[in-house]
């Protein structure tokens, strides 16, 4: 007997919404070499439970689910059950999207064109401590790795005023530029209620009442500069 043959498959939990494309990639795996599906979610919430139920060694993660998304999911897994491995399986492969997953801890990245070859690879991958990539997502981390650093905006703020945070200023930045909560939060990486909590913080300090005040209040102290020509 091989040593292919003696090897236990893969024991997999799948975490995606939308019931038709879960049950679809469900029925795929059933038919794949060496992967065991033992469980399906519909949202982060359900996922991480099932994870401390089960103890899969791999979950397939959607990103963009209800209640709780893919990227906070795995932040979860990771922290509280770092054997299992993280493979995220989506349509989406913007940065917004990717680099967020990684830093919370996916190990692999696929988007659902992805066929079962490649699925099988990528978790095959991430089970003896590689990365389980497409190629496109690696081309794309090596277009942002050769991509020279960012300069320091001119108006980089050295000391926060009025006693608000690092982050708050950001915030209040971002304000300024006319960004609403939820760009706000997608430009940050955190939830809309971060977004709100962050301030509700920056008013109480500043004194500061609404999203127009927030914005005179940056221009007053120098944060942003009005725009010239």
């Amino acid at each position: 007997m091989t040593e292919e043959e003696t090897r236990k498959p893969a024991r997999v939990v799948v975490a995606d919404d939308q019931t038709v494309v879960r049950e679809g990639i469900v029925m795929l795996l059933g038919l794949l070499p060496g992967i065991e599906v033992v469980g399906a979610a519909g949202d982060g919430y359900e996922a991480v439970a099932l994870v401390a139920e089960l103890a899969p060694d791999v979950v397939l993660m959607d990103l963009r689910m209800p209640r709780c998304g893919g990227v906070e999911a795995t932040r979860r897994i990771r922290a509280e059950h770092p054997g299992t491995q993280v493979v995220v399986l989506t349509t989406y492969a913007d940065d917004e999207s990717l680099f967020p997953a990684l830093r919370a801890g996916a190990r692999g990245y696929l988007t659902k064109d992805a066929g079962g070859d490649e699925i099988v690879r990528a978790v095959e991958s991430v089970l003896s401590g590689d990365a389980g990539l497409s190629p496109s997502i690696q081309r794309r981390l090596l277009e942002r790795l050769s991509e020279p650093a960012a300069a320091p905006a001119p108006d980089a703020l050295v000391e926060p005023p009025d006693g608000l945070t690092t982050r708050e200023t950001e915030v209040l930045l971002l304000i300024a530029e006319g960004l609403t909560n939820q760009e706000i939060a997608r430009k940050l990486h955190v939830s809309t209620a971060t977004v709100k909590t962050h301030i509700n913080n920056l008013f109480a300090k500043t004194g500061l009442k609404d999203r127009a005040q927030a914005v005179r209040y940056a221009f007053g102290k120098g944060l942003v500069r009005p725009p010239t020509g």
